[in-house]
This record gives structure tokens, C-alpha cells and sequence, in this order.
């Protein structure tokens, strides 16, 4: 492991960031561990290890490259298919609260609302128990409707978000 700070430094200079470094490190050390009876005895490992990283690196860019291209064109399909809808009126205001709330109450509205889940579905969605479901959605509907609950819009609350058993 007397290799591993200048391989690590080497990789530190080349990427964004730390994780992408050590990422880049890994595969590095892996590689010797794979080709172990090739990689030379003393300093030469070290100038070996250099050409292992440099090519992990090269591996790296090209893999970020192309997810960078792939989520670029996935934004310009989406953008032709999907536009976020403006909401006037009532909708604006159940808009403007549900992303108001914290994603964790957002999601738990969603999973009911939008997805039709009941409580035990959720619950195994979200690892945890049904009554922590219960309890959890019982608090979110009551931030929702309070959030609703504005000067606008005294008592509204949607019928999608309504209790289910």
C-alpha cells in the first residue's frame, strides 16, 4: 500500500471530486490484485500503477462523457413532451402547498394519491412499519391541509389525498 498516496493524489488532480478519485483508485488497485503475478517489483509498480490509473481515468471520463450526452438528450426529449403545467386558482394553491411540504411528506401523499398504494404497500415501499405508515400520513395530511388552509382557501382538501385503509 506504500502505492496508494501517489496513485490517490494522481487521481485527486484529475477528477471532480473525492469519490470519483477514489473510485478511480479502487479500480486501479483492483486491477493489480487481478494481474498481480504482471505488476513489476519496486518503483517500477509505482510508474505501472501511474499507466493502471491513467487508464481508469481515461475509462472514467468517457463513462461521465457519455452519461453527461445521455441526460442531455434525455432533457431535450422531455422538454418536447412534458411542459410543467401552470395552475390557477385552487390548483395553484394545492400546488404551492404540496411542494411546500418535506419531500418525506410529499412522498408518502404521492405514494397514496398518485400511485394508489395502501398503507401496507407503502409501508414495505418505504421499509417501515404500517402503523409508522398510519401515523406518518396521518401528520402529512394535517401539514397539507394546514398549508391549504390559507386566507385563499379555508377547508379545501383534495379527494386524492383522502384517507385510505
Amino acid at each position: 500500500m506504500a502505492n496508494c498516496a501517489p496513485i490517490l493524489g494522481y487521481a485527486l488532480r484529475r477528477t471532480s471530486n473525492g469519490d470519483d478519485a477514489a473510485d478511480v483508485v479502487a479500480e486501479t488497485f483492483l486491477t493489480a490484485w487481478r494481474r498481480l503475478d504482471e505488476v513489476p517489483r519496486g518503483d517500477d509498480a509505482r510508474l505501472w500503477l501511474y499507466g493502471v490509473a491513467r487508464r481508469m481515468l481515461a475509462n472514467h471520463h468517457r463513462g461521465e462523457r457519455r452519461k453527461s450526452e445521455l441526460s442531455d438528450r434525455l432533457s431535450r426529449d422531455l422538454a418536447l413532451v412534458h411542459h410543467d403545467p401552470e395552475y390557477t386558482g385552487e390548483l395553484a394553491v394545492v400546488a404551492a402547498a404540496f411542494r411546500g411540504l418535506p419531500e418525506a411528506d410529499r412522498e408518502l401523499l404521492a405514494l397514496v394519491g398518485w400511485e394508489g398504494l395502501e398503507h401496507s404497500e407503502i409501508a414495505a415501499v418505504l421499509g417501515c412499519s404500517r402503523n409508522a405508515v398510519r401515523i406518518r400520513l396521518h401528520r402529512a395530511r394535517a401539514k397539507f391541509a394546514a398549508a391549504v388552509a390559507q386566507p385563499d382557501s379555508a377547508s379545501f382538501v383534495p379527494h386524492a389525498i383522502g384517507d385510505r385503509t
